[in-house]
């Protein structure tokens, strides 16, 4: 998956893990991702979305520090929980929403299924043992996954973590070889 990384994300990270302020950065982090991907709902759906992904972002936050914990570097700790908001985008059919194809699914979950199978994460279940709260429901569109947008989607970065930095520079075990497909 193709990630921006900046000096932000590590402060988020040193912030999240700290007792008090882990509350409160938790809280905006939360707060964040509805606003970002909220913005991405079709038009006249983000109302209805938005209290299943405050919920579900929420738990998400636990996921992020099981993955630190488990030794992942920050960048797959991030990416780890943008694929689980993806699996829930797919299974709700809010493909313009999703941050890769839908055609990518499956290769995505494979790179940390390790990780995802020890927390009983599915693509069909996307929090797993995370799901430390109730998620409220909210439509779905199951008929966008025969003809799906994907507007925001970035495809071709399911291999490996891509972390793009302010300056452009993308960087993954491929890098070199999405630069020169890319720019």
């Amino acid at each position: 998956m193709k990630l921006r990384q900046n000096l932000r994300h590590f402060a988020a990270k040193q912030a999240l893990t700290m007792p008090v302020v882990g509350e409160k950065m938790n809280d905006k982090l939360v707060d964040l991702h509805v606003d970002v991907f909220g913005g991405r709902a079709e038009d006249g759906r983000r109302a209805e979305r938005e209290d299943h992904m405050e919920a579900f972002f929420d738990c998400t936050m636990a996921t992020y520090i099981a993955a630190l914990s488990d030794g992942f570097p920050e960048a797959e700790a991030r990416e780890i929980t943008h694929l689980q908001a993806n699996f829930d985008f797919y299974n709700h059919g809010w493909t313009e929403m999703m941050e890769f194809p839908v055609d990518e699914v499956e290769e995505h979950y494979d790179r940390y299924a390790d990780f995802f199978e020890a927390h009983g994460i599915t693509i069909d279940d996307p929090l797993g043992e995370f799901r430390n709260r109730e998620v409220p429901d909210a439509p779905s569109t199951p008929e966008k996954l025969d003809d799906p947008e994907h507007p925001h989607a970035a495809e071709g970065f399911a291999d490996d973590v891509y972390v793009e930095t302010e300056d452009g520079v993308v960087a993954g075990d491929r890098s070199d070889e999405i630069q020169e497909s890319t720019g």
